[in-house]
């Protein structure tokens, strides 16, 4: 087989080779509600194959049904054959996930031009080819990960992996020169996004940051050539089902280009979901937050970039903290309107400080000086070693602190009040560049193994999110003083 040199002959050789066509360009990023997608499904095939594409490890976050397995099958295969004694491993978060790649692999090898070239017997966990080139399932055990050694690592419903095992798993590939040129170690997440709070929420978030290749797309971007049989309106101007993702752009795609979900299954199970579950699953805009703390969180409505100006009038500075050592401590600025908006500015998210320097940052930072902070009441509690609490720390430094008890789920109803109000704007806004605070309240979460439990899960975005309540808390709910006299 003569290897493919560019996109293009990439393109074709799957057309004519595997019998695969998939769109190009992502339908779904220019839809007026589509999903926003970041690249095509071959998109991510041309960056899994051709060496010299940045930054190496790849994420796919695709919808469900949206092909993402049959797709790693593909980029195995290709790998296998044009890049003799390539070493991969397949790894999900069971044998019986990492068995359907491994199905759809040894399906591409019974072709023709494909399986002369396998090596004895495929077997339900291994195929080998003459050229050397061999895959390998994988148990999502710390026995089966830390003894492996390849060039490429392909990881299928990363979200069911546990974060031990995953931690393990970036340390087992390699660089090598091989017969068909240099192979770099590569590590690539093939998942749908089931939570806000999981293991591909934390891999999308390295992608945005720029250490991995992200590659997005939902229904409408692997969607089939509409035929006549649907409309994009009916004769009384009702439109398709799917007009608000595909605005018709289904019915042109060249047939080189077309997708695998027919249309009127996307139809059918458009009409047997909520839009949620639509949105999360099949659009790929955002994570399901069914578990979610604050579910009334969203980017587009609280989180700003506009300037706030530190001496402009009517502004009254507020802070809000969370105590910790190795945890980190999360202090946030904000600053009241007159209308009684918050706007969380700053934030400042350490870990090992000790107090006094907390403090000196809080009052000769790059933000005014708060008339109050507000903190966790527990630090009224005494140090064993200095005899002083918390608390009594932060107001020998000159910061007036108000600790005022309350239940956890009194202090969320506060900040749900202010993200969602029954009536008019949000009075609660996020500066993009408080980043932290952002991410907690997405990911801030009840545990989902307890679905009765009103306590929020502590794993990381508790933190920032204590610090915020502790805040609106004593913002909200002030001390009150009532006098009485006795008879």
């Amino acid at each position: 087989m003569d290897r493919p040199e560019n996109d293009d002959q990439l393109h074709g050789f799957l057309r004519e080779r595997i019998g695969v066509t998939m769109p190009r360009p992502p339908m779904g990023a220019v839809t007026p509600a589509g999903c926003q997608g970041l690249g095509a499904p071959f998109a991510y095939i041309c960056h899994a194959f051709f060496e010299d594409r940045r930054p190496r490890d790849a994420v796919v976050w695709a919808n469900r049904g949206g092909g993402k397995t049959f797709l790693g099958a593909v980029a195995t295969a290709l790998d296998m054959v044009f890049k003799p004694g390539v070493e991969i491993r397949i790894v999900a978060g069971s044998l019986e996930q990492a068995g359907r790649m491994h199905a759809h692999l040894r399906g591409i090898f019974e072709r023709p031009g494909f399986a002369e070239l396998v090596d004895g017997k495929p077997t339900d966990k291994r195929l080998r080819l003459t050229s050397g080139s061999r895959v390998e399932l994988l148990a999502a055990s710390h026995a089966a990960i830390r003894g492996t050694r390849v060039q490429k690592l392909r990881c299928d419903e990363v979200d069911l992996i546990s974060p031990a095992i995953w931690e393990a798993a970036q340390l087992v590939t390699r660089s090598t020169n091989l017969e068909g040129g240099r192979v770099r170690g590569v590590i690539e997440c093939l998942s749908t996004m089931h939570r806000p709070f999981g293991m591909m929420a934390d891999l999308v978030s390295e992608a945005q940051r720029g250490t991995r290749a992200l590659f997005k797309w939902g229904v409408t971007d692997v969607l089939a050539r509409c035929t006549d049989e649907f409309q994009c309106h009916a004769a009384d101007g009702t439109p398709c089902a799917l007009w608000d993702e595909c605005g018709g752009r289904a019915k042109v795609l060249p047939p080189e280009q077309e997708g695998h979900i027919d249309i009127e299954d996307a139809i059918t199970m458009k009409r047997r979901v909520s839009l949620p579950v639509w949105e999360s699953e099949m659009l790929c805009k955002r994570p399901r937050r069914t578990d979610a703390v604050y579910p009334a969180f969203d980017r587009t409505a609280h989180v700003f970039d506009d300037a706030v100006e530190h001496d402009a009038s009517g502004l009254t500075w507020i802070a809000g903290m969370d105590f910790g050592f190795r945890a980190p401590t999360v202090v946030l600025h904000a600053c009241v309107d007159r209308e009684g908006v918050v706007r969380v500015v700053g934030e400042r998210v350490e870990r090992e400080t000790v107090l006094e320097d907390h403090a000196r940052a809080i009052c000769g930072g790059g933000w005014p000086a708060p008339v109050w902070i507000g903190v966790d009441p527990a630090g009224h509690q005494r140090s064993g070693q200095t005899g002083l609490s918390d608390i009594a720390v932060l107001r020998h430094a000159g910061l007036t602190v108000r600790a005022r008890p309350s239940a956890v789920q009194q202090g969320i109803r506060l900040v749900t009040a202010r993200l969602a109000p029954a009536s008019g704007p949000a009075k609660l806004l996020i500066h993009r560049r408080c980043v932290h605070l952002i991410d907690a309240l997405e990911r801030y979460h009840y545990p989902e193994q307890s679905p009765t439990s009103l306590e929020p899960a502590k794993d990381g975005p508790d933190h920032a999110a204590d610090a915020l309540r502790y805040m609106i808390v004593n913002l909200d709910e002030p001390f009150r003083t009532d006098r009485s006299r006795y008879a």
